[in-house]
């Protein structure tokens, strides 16, 4: 299991249109294979600043994703909407804890 974090910084004024993608693009995720979660956050102290954090399967899943009709249809807006490129980072999910599910993670 992996997470890749996105880090972003959106254009004065776009907040609201980036959020609002953001969250049609999160809808359609959850029927893709390899998905497990995802997470869009606002640093406190930055409101132009936004977080994806998704945790995926495998890395391949995730390139699947990205190569998705569906991804690419509003990839070129959001685009339009940030200063500058995403920065990622990858992770390996050493733990994973959720209420009533125990923890997955690989050993």
């Amino acid at each position: 299991m992996v997470t890749i974090v996105t880090e972003v910084e959106l254009k004065q004024g776009s907040e609201v249109r980036w959020d609002q993608l953001m969250r049609e693009r999160m809808a359609t995720v959850k029927a893709r294979a390899g998905w497990i979660g995802g997470q869009l956050l606002q640093p406190d102290d930055d409101p132009r600043r936004r977080v994806i954090v998704g945790t995926w399967q495998t890395r391949d899943d995730w390139k699947e994703w990205h190569a998705d009709p569906t991804f690419k249809k509003t990839r070129a807006e959001l685009d339009q909407l940030v200063n500058g490129p995403e920065h990622h980072s990858w992770h390996d999910v050493v733990l994973e804890m959720r209420p009533g599910t125990g923890h997955a993670g690989n050993p």
